[in-house]
Order: structure tokens, then sequence, then C-alpha cells
């Protein structure tokens, strides 16, 4: 038997390699999202102050609105084209690997053609204002293609790089936490970068053209070092890549499966209303710090508070979560939320309220909450229609972020024109007029959304981490009987006459179904259940992993016989939410005899009162027309437990 510590040693002792890794690849994600937030937001501001300097105000404004529609349109396409590119992404085959290449390409073109936009592509508006009209296009359309080519690399590098699921998950956090960095490091750096460099430039003091382009040429140097560390850094394992469902899900699936199921219906609208009025009111506070306070300088304390908040919301919410439901943890970010909008409209103009208000505003949990509901409405599509959209799913939050930032940067563009916050003015121009637009469009509008997620979070939103539990179990009852099927019909192999030997899956005390005692939630239907010795579970026969419950505790296996099996993990493990459970595989995972599957902490089961029988069934019982008896005992992973033989499907 394997060293069930392996995992925990492995852990505490990092090769040099492994940090290499690590390092490469959360500093990948810095300057991605600092690229990213250059583009969604910065660059919006460069258009309405800077790029068309020079030019009579009356065309500088035609050109901005239509700079403004040309970006909304743009990012809106967007969203469709990502999973073609994630096709192009997945097809890729070259002895470097099908991610890395695109990081360099994406990497470097992007940030190139950045540069190039914030020149003004090189003053041709002062040209030909129609001509730099189509070159615009065809010059941000190339850019928002390459920048998506190296989005989903960056993300697809993930599962590559490691089997492990907790390993993954360490990656994840590491992204997003340099992601954070990168996206709020631009609000501290860009007014004074901006500023400077057009003072060298110009001698004046403020954000000129000059300034804007050395951002962004410091924003594209630091992207594509970032690129190159991904590149260079990491390691892709070409034998657990496999076909990444979520990269070929279509825009009519993910359609489809909001439609299908009323709980991801009602938590992504609830998810688009959080995330309009976040990205919008955040797209805007530079005006509001330039136009309505009169301190551009102090802009950098939005991002310094932003990011401090930011560091301290993403850990505290396990150990909040572990005393407070997840909806009531939605509420108390939306309120929070709500109350910074009544601060920022009620005392706008006094910038200690101003940072009471920006702290409240980023005190959210949505995005976690939002998350992890979706996650959870996977087992209650497949209990309700018999559909899991699990990579539908997982597409969703991606999409709602690229859609709220499209209609972000029309937000923007819109302001700056209809309230006069363009070119050269400053705080003093603004009259009343102008300051109540500029509130109607970048709080009373926002303020809107915040308060519809609350309420459709509150009184739409039906899964909880309780009836999360409930469907679980309810759906476990239903495949034991045969109710519902692990595969779909026409996926599921013809049977033969020919028996399949089951393998067991755990080292420990073989025990019959019916040893499970009724109050610990005995499983009916045909199968056996091991009391384990051990802390590894591996595959029982060859075949297919098709699902993993969210929780992590239950995964859904069918053999190339067309055996179908569910192995759990525990009893009620469920409300362990995933914790102490590491899987080595990804779902639709080709399988051999003996593979390892998961890792579990028996420790951590016991300690939560629970108990840690592995249970495993047959997920259509109907059709086993023979299962041969085997005898109670010690068993060891691998060994022969019982043949089972499958009638042909009607």
């Amino acid at each position: 038997m394997e060293n069930t510590n392996q995992p925990a040693a492995a852990k505490q002792h990092l090769t040099g390699r492994q940090w290499i890794e690590r390092i490469s690849f959360s500093f990948g994600n810095l300057g991605h999202s600092a690229f990213y937030g250059a583009l969604s937001t910065y660059f919006i501001i460069y258009v309405t102050s800077g790029m068309f300097a020079g030019l009579p105000k009356a065309i500088a404004s035609k050109l901005i609105g239509l700079i403004t529609g040309l970006v909304v349109i743009i990012r809106l396409a967007e969203v469709v084209i990502d999973p073609i590119l994630g096709n192009v992404v997945d097809n890729t085959n070259t002895r470097w690997g099908k991610f890395k290449p695109w990081q360099v390409i994406g990497g470097v073109t992007s940030s190139i053609l950045l540069v190039i936009l914030f020149t003004g592509i090189f003053g041709l508006a002062k040209v030909n204002w129609v001509l730099f009209a189509v070159v615009f296009v065809i010059l941000f359309v190339a850019l928002d293609i390459f920048y998506s080519l190296c989005d989903v690399s960056y993300w697809g590098m993930v599962p590559a790089i490691s089997e492990d699921s907790k390993e993954r998950g360490i990656f994840t956090a590491l992204g997003s936490f340099t992601g954070s960095i990168g996206w709020n490091g631009l609000t501290m750096i860009v007014v004074p970068v901006t500023t400077f460099f057009t003072f060298i430039a110009t001698g004046k003091h403020e954000q000129g053209p000059q300034g804007w382009l050395a951002f962004a040429i410091i924003i594209a140097i630091v992207a594509i070092l970032s690129a190159l560390a991904v590149a260079f850094g990491t390691t892709e394992k070409q034998n657990v890549i496999r076909d990444a469902a979520k990269e070929k899900t279509s825009i009519k699936d993910v359609f489809l499966g909001i439609i299908h199921n009323d709980q991801i219906l009602w938590t992504s609208l609830a998810y688009l209303m959080y995330s309009i009025a976040y990205v919008s009111t955040n797209g805007v506070l530079y005006y509001l710090f330039k136009f309505v306070i009169g301190k551009p300088n102090e802009f950098w304390i939005a991002g310094l508070v932003a990011t401090i908040i930011g560091f301290c919301t993403a850990p505290l919410y396990p150990i909040f979560n572990k005393f407070i439901p997840r909806k009531m943890l939605f509420t108390i970010g939306q309120v929070s939320m709500i109350l910074s909008y009544i601060l920022l409209i009620t005392a706008r103009t006094n910038l200690i309220m101003v940072v009471i208000g920006l702290i409240l505003f980023n005190f959210t949990f949505a995005q976690l909450v939002t998350v992890l509901t979706l996650t959870d409405s996977i087992e209650y599509g497949q209990l309700k229609n018999g559909n899991r959209n699990e990579a539908v799913t997982l597409t969703i939050r991606p999409m709602i972020d690229k859609i709220s930032g499209a209609l972000s940067n029309g937000i923007v563009g819109s302001i700056a024109l209809v309230a006069g916050m363009t070119g050269s003015a400053t705080a003093k121009d603004m009259t009343s007029t102008n300051i109540h637009t500029f509130e109607l469009f970048a709080f009373y509008a926002p303020l809107a959304c915040a308060v519809l997620a609350l309420l459709i979070f509150t009184f739409k939103v039906k899964i909880t981490e309780k009836m999360h539990a409930e469907i679980v179990d309810e759906l476990q009852a239903k495949l034991a009987k045969g109710d519902i099927a692990v595969a779909p019909e026409d996926a599921t192999p013809v049977a033969t006459d020919e028996a399949t030997t089951i393998l067991a899956p755990a080292d420990g005390e073989l025990e019959a179904l019916t040893a499970i005692p009724d109050e610990l939630n005995g499983f009916p239907g045909k199968g056996f259940a091991i009391k384990p010795s051990g802390n590894q579970l591996f595959a029982p026969f060859d075949g297919t992993v098709k699902f993993t419950f969210s929780t992590r505790h239950a995964l859904g296996i069918i053999s190339d016989s067309g055996v179908e099996m569910i192995i759990h993990v525990g009893i009620d493990t469920v409300n362990l939410r995933g914790e102490g459970f590491v899987t080595h595989y990804e779902d639709g995972q080709k399988i051999k005899a003996n593979d390892l599957l998961m890792t579990f902490d028996p420790e951590r089961i016991h300690q939560a009162n629970l108990d840690d029988t592995v249970v495993v069934f047959f997920t259509q019982p109907a059709r086993v027309q023979n299962m041969t008896a085997f005898t109670s005992g010690q068993i060891k992973h691998g060994q022969p437990v019982t043949d089972v033989t499958l009638t042909a499907k009607k």
C-alpha cells in the first residue's frame, strides 16, 4: 500500500521546481490582470481625456461616442467568440504544449497592439477620422482576440500543471491573489505615472497623451514578462490533458442550461445585477476623484482600499462561512454596497466619507457566494431534469463578467460625454447639472442594480448549504434505485454476456450494503461497502469518470462495458463541503483499474462525528442481471470483490 502521508509531505516540502512553477504562474496573472484593467477601464478614460487632444471639441465628442459604442459592441461579441478561441487553444499540438505557445503569441501580440492604441493610432484621427475608425476596429478586434487566447490558455494551464485538485486550488488562489494586485495596482499608479511622464515630455503637471502612452508601455512590458514567465516557468503534463468541456460550450448551450435550471437562472441574474453595479462604479471612480472631489492625485487611495479589503475578505470567507450561511454573507455584502452608495451620494466631496464608502463598497462576498451557489446548482439540475450542465455552469460567471465589463465601458464613455468630463476639463468646469448627471449614472443606477441583486438572491435563490445536502441525499437515493443514470442512454455501451470484475477501490473491511444502519442513511440498491483502513481511493475497473459531486465526496464512473457506479466516501460527508477530499483526475477522464482517484482525510471526517465508510453502489440495479456473492472481511485495493453482468438495454 502507498504511504498515506505522502500528500501531506509533498505539501510541506516543495521542490525548487515546484516553487518556480507556483511563482511563475502567479506572476502570470499579475501582468494579465493589469493588462485587462488597462484595457477595460483606463483605455476609455484615455479615449475621453487624451486620445483626441488637439481636435475640435465637436469632432472629438463624436469620435469618443463612436469609439465607446464600438468598444461595447466588440467586447460583447467577445462572449460569442471565446468558445471558438477555446477550441483553437484546445486543438493546438506543439512540442511546447497546447497552452504555452498562446501565452507567448497572445501576450506579446496583444501588448504591442495595446501600445499602438494608446498612441492614438499615431494621430490618424487628425488626418482622416473615417480611416481612423476603420483601423481602430481592426486593431481592437485583433487585440481582443489575442488577449482572449492568452486568457483561455492561462487558466487552461491549471489542470495541465497538476492532477491534484488541491494543488489546482492553490494555483488558482495564487493567480487570483496576484490578479487582485495587478488590477488594483493600476488604480494606485495610473495618476502618478501619467502625470510624471507628461511632465517629462511637456513640463506640465497634467495627464497628457504622452503620459498615457508611457502608462501603456509599462503595462505592456509587465504583461509580456508575465506571459513569458508562465511559458518558461511552468510545465504542461500532457498525460492529464483532456478535452476541456467548458472551452467547447457554445452560447446556445449556456442559455439553454440557464433556462432549464431555475436556480442557475436566478443566481446568474442576481450576479449580473451585482457585477454591473460593481464594475461600472469602479470604472467611474477616477471621474469622481478628478471632477467631483477635485483631487485626482488622491485616486491611488481607491486602489489601496480595494487591495486591502480584497486581501481580507477572501481569506475570511471560509472562516465566516463556518458560522454564517452563505446566503447571509451575500446579504451582508450587498447591504454594505448599498450603504456605500448612500455615502457616495450624500458625502461625495468629503474624502474621509468617500474612503469609508469605498471600504463598504469592496466588502462583498458576492463573487465567492455566486460561484459556490452555481456549483451546487449542478446537483439540483441533475435531480430536477437529469442534466448536470457542468460545463455550462462553469462558463456562466466568466460570461457575465465579460458582459458587465462591456457595459461598463459604455457607461464610462457615456458619463464622460453627457457630464462634460472630457478633454482638458477639470473640477472647476463642472456645473451642478454635470454633477447630477454623473451621480445618476455612476451611483443611482448601480444602486438600483445592487438592490435588485439583493432582492433576487433573497427571494428567488433557494439553494443553501442545507438544501444542497438534502438534494445530494435525494439524488444518491435516485441513482441507487436506478431512477437516474450516470451517463445518457445514448452514451452507455450495450451490455454483453461477458462479466465485469469489480475491484476493491480501497483497503479495509469489506461489508454488504445492508451492514450500513438506517440511521446512517442506509443505501438502497446493489453494491458493497468498505470500512477503510487507509485514505486513498482507486479505480475499480477500466472506464471513464463521468462526474464528481461539487462537494467532492462522491463520483460517478462507468466501465468500458457499461457498468455505472457511484463511489461515495463517508456517510453524510456532503456536509464537509469538500473539505478533506482531494481528487486526482478530471471529470471525463479515461481511467484504468487501480488508478489513484482520490485521497481523503479520515481524521477530518471523524472530527465532524461522521462515518468514513466507502460506499459503492450500481446506478442501474435493474440491469444488473448477475452479481456474484462476496465474503465480508479484510481486503486490499485492487483485489476482486464481485463480477457483474448486465442485461441488454431496452
